[in-house]
């Protein structure tokens, strides 16, 4: 149970700079007045925002610091659970929220998400939901629990009655299963793998066994022809070896020496040649002219005929010459391509012999490989591969007893699953206590001079009925009785709480719930469910109507506004 003791802010919407203190387990009732803005509801929401992080109505966090001081917003809010007394403090400019035990902070999180789970899981076990359903009843951003979708009507319901443990059992469980499932597949798809090895292996075995008891004499033919193709390469390379280096080596050089003679040819053509240019210029020359250019004396007739003469002669036989060069020529170029063809049909049978050689080293490998697997134990690869083939087989019955297993465990938490569903065991806690909800809201409703038979199903779907009449839904009644119904609810879930002791707490706030649709008999009869309940329970009235509830509360807070500020007045 939450014992909630002291209440403290400042800055904190219309408060000012100092602190203004609440004590919250004083008095058994406490009823709080003051005009409108005077800074009633306040309380309310710096404690839910303590709490929760958020205020009970619907304002911003930014708005939540009081306007005129602009920083320094506190709030802190301590209580006991237990042996254990807690403290918790919330801050806005500067950011601050620290969770406190007997006097030592809770080391916070790294994230304030985390740290404030760590307070609504494991120390108020209450969210800001539930806390609205059995703490609070307001006028001002209150949701009753009839007006609530069906599923959060049931979450409220399951934090009521600690049972939302089963959810989260639920959510460990298919992230469980999820991996089981995972694993289940992995395992499936390993065991198709697995059974390709075992084929695979199967087949190499029998080819081994039939290359063991076959192949050998294919092996040996296969030798034996190899040996036989080198014999009569080896025969063929000594046909065409013979002579043929020396042979390579004489047509080598009388190759050098023709086109050595070609080249002199060449240039003994080239030097006739320009002899014969020189005389013809010689001839055109006496033939064209009649004067020396030298001396510039006339050249005769006689000595021009006895020149002309002697250079003719001369050009005659440079042609003659040359003719025959000529014919010289042709025939060393002759032999020269007689040669070369010569030399060509010997490096062809270089080429073959190389060849030859080649082929022959290839076959000697061969050869070698082939006596290579006919001297090797082919029983040692036949054992290696059966010893593989039982590796495979008991990874195959290993994996097959792990899929048992796990298919064994995925199975268990099928039916786990099934039964922490919404329809499984919590549906059957609901319904043992659904008679006793509705016993307490009928119970209340009577007290409120509510004469109706209000129920609730599993589904926390209503039916309402009155005397004599037909059924009913919350929807169909006034404000007034609706308002019954719902404080109904409110005392029903404390009761409850305090059954289970979940989210029992001492604390009661009623917001503006007098000043509402409730007519006087109305008021009366809830006042008389307030000084019913437990002594160990607080309630706080927070009201408009202090001079009609003035005197029927053990004590009184006042809040005024001065100068723009909240203050109490007690």
């Amino acid at each position: 149970m939450i014992n909630f003791n002291k209440l403290r802010y400042k800055n904190f919407l219309s408060s000012g700079n100092t602190f203004t203190e609440i004590n919250l387990n004083e008095y058994k009732t406490t009823l709080v007045v003051g005009g409108n803005g005077a800074g009633k509801s306040t309380m309310l929401d710096a404690l839910s925002f303590s709490l929760f992080g958020k205020p009970h109505r619907n304002i911003n966090k930014p708005q939540l610091v009081n306007s005129i001081n602009g920083k320094g917003c506190v709030v802190e809010v301590e209580f006991s659970i237990g042996q254990g007394q807690f403290k918790i403090i919330r801050g806005i400019k500067p950011q601050i929220f620290e969770i406190w035990k007997n006097g030592t902070m809770i080391n916070q999180s790294s994230h304030s998400k985390e740290y404030q789970k760590i307070l609504e899981s494991n120390i108020l076990k209450l969210n800001h939901k539930s806390f609205h359903q059995v703490v609070v009843l307001g006028s001002s951003s209150f949701i009753p629990f009839m007006q609530l979708s069906a599923w959060v009507r049931r979450e409220v319901i399951e934090d009521l009655l600690d049972i939302n443990v089963f959810s989260k059992m639920n959510i460990l469980l298919r992230e469980k299963s999820n991996i089981l499932k995972q694993r289940l597949s992995d395992i499936e798809h390993t065991q198709e793998i697995n059974k390709t090895k075992i084929e695979t292996q199967n087949k190499y075995i029998r080819d081994i066994t039939a290359l063991t008891n076959e192949s050998r004499n294919q092996y040996e033919l296969k030798i034996h022809a190899s040996q036989n193709l080198i014999d009569e390469l080896q025969a063929k390379n000594s046909e065409l070896s013979v002579g043929l280096d020396e042979s390579v080596s004489e047509a080598d050089e009388r190759l050098r020496s023709l086109q050595d003679r070609k080249q002199d040819l060449l240039l003994r053509s080239q030097d006739r040649q320009t002899r014969l240019s020189h005389v013809g210029k010689r001839i055109t020359f006496f033939e064209e002219n009649e004067t020396c250019p030298v001396c510039d004396q006339a050249i005769s007739d006689g000595h021009k005929h006895e020149i002309l003469q002697s250079t003719k002669e001369s050009q005659d036989r440079g042609k003659a010459a040359l003719k025959q060069i000529g014919v010289e020529g042709q025939g060393v170029e002759s032999e020269i391509k007689e040669q070369t063809s010569v030399l060509s049909t010997l490096r062809d049978r270089v080429h073959q012999l190389t060849t030859n050689s080649q082929e022959i080293s290839k076959l000697q490998r061969d050869v070698v490989e082939f006596q290579k697997f006919l001297d090797k134990e082919v029983s040692v690869d036949l054992d290696k591969a059966k010893l593989e083939l039982v590796e495979h087989q008991e990874a195959k019955s290993e994996l097959l007893e792990e899929k048992l297993k796990l298919s064994e465990q995925f199975n268990y938490n099928t039916v786990i699953n099934e039964m922490l569903k919404d329809t499984g065991i919590k549906t059957k806690i609901i319904k043992q206590y659904l008679p006793v909800m509705n016993q307490l809201i009928n119970k209340y409703l009577q007290v409120l001079d509510f004469f109706v038979h209000f129920n609730l199903d599993e589904s926390f779907q209503e039916t309402i009925r009155s005397r004599h009449r037909d059924e009913f839904t919350y929807a169909s009644f006034s404000e007034g009785e609706k308002q019954r119904i719902d404080l109904a609810l409110l005392f029903t879930w404390r009761q409850i709480a305090k059954m289970k002791n979940s989210v029992a707490t001492n604390l009661l706030v009623l917001d503006e719930t007098f000043d509402s649709s409730l007519d006087h008999e109305g008021i009366e009869n809830l006042l008389k469910i307030l000084h019913t309940l437990d002594n160990d329970t607080n309630v706080f009235v927070i009201s408009h109507k202090g001079e009609v509830l003035d005197g029927k509360f053990n004590t009184k807070i006042e809040f005024k506004k001065e100068k723009n500020f909240s203050k109490m007045v007690a």
